[in-house]
């Protein structure tokens, strides 16, 4: 198997694994509520599956259209992106108190979602422009203000999550486009200072960054969420309740069904099922750095990387939350929680990946010479070839020779 064929379908595999197993969980989570609620107990998962449909149909069709047809549309995503980020503060929908989704029609998405891909594909495009950024001035302009801008928006909904993924994801693509590790280690101080600025002055996140620090000392307040995040983990032991077998999602453990699911994932399979499911997500960065650093194309080399640190980075900060060992930012899940906007923009993401892994797989093919039997004109070339330069071997020794004589 050629490189760039593994990569490609080991992400393949495993992003398909990755929703199936969502589809259960999200059923697991929610179906004793729904039932109560409006005694559908498969509501939530037949929505789930829809945008699971969605999600699946743009990853066939973006694998299948070359990832360079998005270099040019990069400027007009990001102000696309922007626009809908400023239009969801004006008009969005507001739920438990943050504006983050719009509304058209029975439709209702999460712009932020795909800003973050317009992000990525706009950081790509820039980034192979030019040389990596060796100074902060350089890496300010123009790259720290866009990015600076949309975290500022992000903020806004508020929706502090995203902001951290973003800044975790351009980390990323600085690393694989060569940025210093001085300059990488300044930025990164830079941005936690922010984001700690950011928490301490806003009094719900204050709240919640005090309790991260010692969730027991308010555990039915500002604490209470983590405490029994920590409770379903440790309940599940080894093997887990069993699948279905969960109490907290019954009314104890709030957003059981999108940002804390990891937890219900630890009560019912246990540690095996957590732990599987951080393998996956491992594995899914090991491929999905594999085709970036094997690329060729500077674009699709940064892009490649962007779309792994941003899964891989989401589903990092939303485990390390789960476990109590850094503060809730209320992120989901990738592929595993539910929601629609989530689920169907990440899908689209993979596409893009995969067609990249492909196209590597193609040029990697391209640049070996046939060595099997179907391609005999390639190797009657190729003998001609021989016996031409054998010939004029051959002459040389002969006038070489007569030379001398």
């Amino acid at each position: 198997m050629k490189r760039g064929q593994f990569e490609g379908q080991l992400l393949l595999l495993i992003t398909l694994a990755l929703v199936a197993f969502g589809l259960v969980m999200v059923f697991s989570a929610t179906s004793g509520q729904a039932t109560l609620g409006n005694g559908d107990a498969s509501y939530y998962l037949r929505k789930q599956a829809l945008y699971a449909l969605i999600g699946v149909v743009l990853l066939v069709l973006l694998r299948r259209t070359s990832y360079r047809k998005l270099r040019p549309l990069a400027p007009t995503l990001i102000v696309a992106s922007l626009g809908l980020l400023i239009a969801v503060l004006a008009i969005g929908t507001t739920v438990n108190g943050a504006k983050r989704w719009l509304q058209v029609g029975p439709a209702v998405f999460q712009p932020s979602e795909l800003a973050k891909l317009a992000l990525v594909v706009w950081l790509a495009a820039h980034l192979s422009r030019r040389p990596a950024p060796r100074t902060m001035a350089e890496l300010f302009k123009p790259i720290g203000l866009v990015t600076g801008v949309f975290c500022a928006l992000f903020l806004a909904e508020p929706d502090l999550g995203t902001a951290i993924t973003v800044v975790v994801m351009l980390g990323g693509m600085l690393v694989v486009s060569g940025a210093p590790g001085r300059l990488l280690a300044t930025s990164g101080g830079l941005a936690v200072a922010l984001v700690l600025a950011a928490a301490w002055f806003e009094p719900y996140r204050r709240a919640r960054l005090l309790s991260f620090l010692n969730p027991w000392d308010d555990p039915q307040g500002a604490g209470y969420q983590t405490v029994q995040a920590m409770l379903g983990l440790g309940s599940g032991g080894i093997f887990g309740a069993g699948l279905g077998q969960s109490v907290l999602k019954m009314f104890y453990l709030p957003e059981a069904h999108t940002d804390m699911i990891f937890a219900i994932v630890g009560e019912e399979l246990g540690l095996v099922g957590t732990t599987a499911l951080i393998g996956a997500y491992t594995a899914f960065g090991y491929a999905g750095f594999r085709v970036a650093l094997g690329c060729k194309d500077p674009f699709g080399k940064r892009l490649a990387a962007g779309i792994t640190t941003l899964v891989c980075g989401q589903a990092l900060i939303n485990i390390a939350a789960v476990m109590g060992v850094a503060p809730l930012t209320g992120i989901t899940l990738p592929f595993v929680s539910y929601g629609g906007s989530s689920l169907v923009v990440g899908l689209a993401g993979v596409g893009i990946l995969l067609n990249i892994a492909g196209d590597h797989g193609r040029a990697a093919r391209a640049r070996v010479p046939d060595r099997g039997g179907g391609n005999s004109r390639t190797r009657a070339a190729g003998d001609r070839d021989r016996r031409s330069a054998q010939r004029a071997r051959r002459r040389r020794d002969v006038r070489r020779v007569a030379g001398s004589r």
